[in-house]
């Protein structure tokens, strides 16, 4: 298995699509899962941490860190076999290659995030991702049937749905949780999405590992394979844009488009609408959201149906509805909700988006006042932010847009993310829907969830992993500090030139499937 230590490999592998930039002490390329294994037991023996990656899209930075990163998608692209109604496939196989290889068989894997083209399904599992139509279909562990994968102590071995105590951690954890099931019963947040801490509320209802695996971010056992099950490709579908005249109408637009049952329901808040370049053609300059819903039925007949009964209905509620009931049409007003992540990668060095509390999920019916409170609490300490997500769900993604040129800018970043923290507890909600905690939201799970479960938590780990040598300060918080190791502003670590610029073109184009070892390699 080739490591690599030289500073201009390491400092490729520095940088995630989140805020930090963290230069590790090396790279590791495992082929397969016996190079994995060995690697686990040098890193035992060694104490060296090990940081799992996959194309490092990850906004939570779970995906960097000082120990040694281990880049799986030099291999593990093996198996690729789609059956019906499943796909086994290797963990650094991207979502997008999957979804090729199924469509032939008019099937699909529904659970598709926005990073589609090249997150891998490792990388998807590991943090539990969703998507947009996660509001009919549900996260990535719904679809999980089985997961190979590497444990702390060097052995492997495949976890499987409905196999209960098979592995010798199991009746110690299954006492741990059982033990303290009404704590977990009682903090574990109300909403429809979470990939925020150790999903222990799903695993005391269902006692299947493979729920705990998913979303532990690579905390609890390194993942090489997986089983998932497959649904068949949509039929036909409808979209409609509402542009709701004032910011109290997002709650009682929202929960009139939900009786109509769609696929995905999406949120562009003003601040994004202005970013976009094409939302002037789409939505009234005085609206202040504007929301898409995507609707799948058995024909376009009934697709069509529907986005015209919800049409009528927005109508009424004195909004602005555009509909889309033709492949162009729906592609036209699927484009506004991609147009501002470009720009938003675009801005002027001294200007940087940062995903500080990008991933908040509410209750559904909190929504309107979540995105109150977050522009308050923005305004409050002069930070401009861009808000977009899945308002189905109750999910809203927050982009802090920060002018770095202001000498205090880490304090207001620091008191918007208490602020909204505070926000998110008293709403009932989670820091992260569907991107995990990573190192940017450890610090916050005692508030989140209360420190008794944050206590449950580090457990849980140490069941695990009692060396802590998988992905340490992930999840289970190590004192790191949460503006420490910025990837911006004069105390970013410094990095080869050529490396630093590869990596900022990586992130304004959005091409993480890009080799990270190529970049080190490019002359200067």
């Amino acid at each position: 298995m080739r490591v690599e230590r030289a500073p201009e490999i390491c400092a490729a592998y520095s940088e995630g699509a989140g805020i930090y930039r963290i230069v590790p002490s090396g790279v590791a390329f495992p082929r397969s899962r016996g190079e994995l294994q060995g690697l686990v037991d040098w890193a035992r023996a060694s104490r060296t941490p090990l940081v799992p990656r996959g194309a490092g899209s990850g906004m939570g930075g779970g995906n960097v860190g000082w120990g040694l990163v281990v880049d799986l998608t030099h291999g593990f692209a093996h198996p690729l076999a789609v059956s019906r109604g499943r796909v086994t496939a290797g963990c650094s196989v991207t979502y997008r290659t999957l979804a090729d290889r199924a469509a032939p068989t008019g099937q699909r894997l529904p659970p598709e995030p926005s990073s589609s083209r090249f997150c891998t399904l490792g990388g998807m599992i590991a943090c539990n991702a969703a998507g947009a139509r996660s509001l009919r279909y549900g996260a990535i562990r719904d679809w999980v049937e089985a997961l190979e994968v590497v444990w702390a102590d060097g052995t492997a071995g495949v976890v499987r749905r409905g196999e209960e105590g098979r592995w010798p951690v199991e009746r110690e954890l299954r006492a741990l949780v059982d033990q303290h099931a009404a704590l977990v019963r009682d903090r574990f947040p109300s909403t429809t999405k979470n990939s925020s801490g150790y999903a222990l509320d799903r695993y005391l209802d269902s006692g299947d590992l493979v729920d705990l695996l998913v979303g532990s971010e690579g905390t609890l056992a390194l993942i090489t394979e997986c089983t998932l099950r497959l649904a068949p490709l949509a039929t036909q579908r409808a979209s409609v844009l509402v542009a709701v005249p004032r910011l109290d109408d997002i709650g009682a637009a929202v929960a009139a488009i939900l009786t109509a049952h769609p696929t995905a329901l999406e949120l562009l808040e003003r601040t994004f609408l202005d970013l976009s370049a094409s939302a002037a053609a789409l939505v009234p300059p005085g609206a202040p959201a504007a929301l898409i819903a995507e609707f799948e039925e058995h024909s376009g007949e009934a697709a069509r149906a529907v986005a015209e009964r919800v049409q009528k209905e927005m109508i009424g509620l004195g909004a602005h509805v555009e509909v889309g009931v033709t492949p162009e049409d729906e592609a036209t007003l699927w484009a506004l909700r991609h147009d501002a992540s470009p720009t938003l990668a675009r801005l002027p060095e001294t200007r940087r988006s940062l995903q500080l509390v990008e991933d908040g999920c509410v209750p559904v019916a909190a929504l309107g006042e979540y995105v109150a409170g977050v522009r308050a609490a923005a305004a409050r300490h002069d930070v401009e932010v861009v808000l977009f997500g899945h308002a189905g769900d109750g999910h809203v993604h927050v982009n802090a847009l920060t002018d770095l040129t202001t000498p205090d800018w880490q304090d207001r970043l620091r008191r918007v993310f208490d602020d909204v923290t505070g926000l998110v507890v008293r709403l009932g909600g989670t820091l992260a829907g569907e991107h995990g905690d990573g190192r940017l939201r450890a610090r916050a799970l005692a508030t989140t969830f209360g420190p008794d479960v944050a206590n449950l938590f580090a457990q849980v780990k140490r069941l695990f992993d009692p060396t802590d040598i998988l992905n340490p300060g992930v999840i289970i918080p190590d004192g790191h500090d949460l503006l420490a190791d910025l990837k911006i502003g004069p105390q970013a670590a410094t990095i080869p030139e050529n490396v630093a610029q590869g990596l900022r073109t990586i992130e304004r184009e959005g091409r993480w499937e890009v080799s990270k070892r190529g970049l080190a390699t490019e002359p200067r």
